[in-house]
């Protein structure tokens, strides 16, 4: 019986790997990204991405806590749009950044990315957007759904996972 349940436990595990947590294992459809154009490489304009970043994160959180598949995230997103790009504007004015976002859903094209033992293939993806001013500066991007990515700035080791299909599995490949 033990010899069973070991099976099974193996098993479980397995199959979250296969969906989740495994090298390639998603397609891209699978996922929406999100990505963060800077102003300039100035020092200051990418300080201030980071500082959008975080702020954009934080509002996320809640808006896509109950998101079960990337189509719900992304319908989530679009009917946020506006709030997103005032919370990122919000974020610059606090910053003394003497120009705005703009923010949109986009299809882009995006390399090869490892996060939390997840590997996202080189291929075009579904992505949040956020220009900041010119957009000719380094950019951040990371995955809005499920939340690879959202991490507290102060402590990375703390995750904030905002999908449940997200903690389940997590959850199950933890033990």
């Amino acid at each position: 019986m033990k010899y069973v349940l070991s099976l099974v436990g193996v098993a479980i595990v397995a199959c979250a790997i296969a969906f989740c947590g495994g090298r390639g294992a998603k397609a891209e459809e699978d996922f929406m990204r999100i990505h963060i154009v800077a102003n300039s490489n100035s020092n200051f304009d990418q300080n201030v991405k980071f500082v959008v970043k975080d702020a954009v994160v934080e509002f996320l959180i809640p808006l896509l806590s109950d998101a079960q598949d990337k189509l719900q995230a992304a319908k989530v997103i679009q009917q946020n749009l506006d709030k997103i790009g005032e919370v990122a504007n919000m974020a610059l004015l606090k910053q003394g950044a003497k120009y705005v976002a703009k923010v949109k859903i986009e299809t882009e094209q995006m390399p090869m990315r490892a996060y939390e033992g997840i590997v996202l293939k080189e291929g075009v993806y579904d992505s949040l957007k956020i220009e900041l001013g010119n957009a000719k500066g380094d950019n951040w991007w990371c995955v809005v759904f499920p939340a690879v990515c959202f991490i507290d700035s102060k402590n990375p080791a703390n995750f904030e996972y905002i999908s449940k299909i997200w903690e389940i599995i997590h959850s199950v490949t933890k033990k």
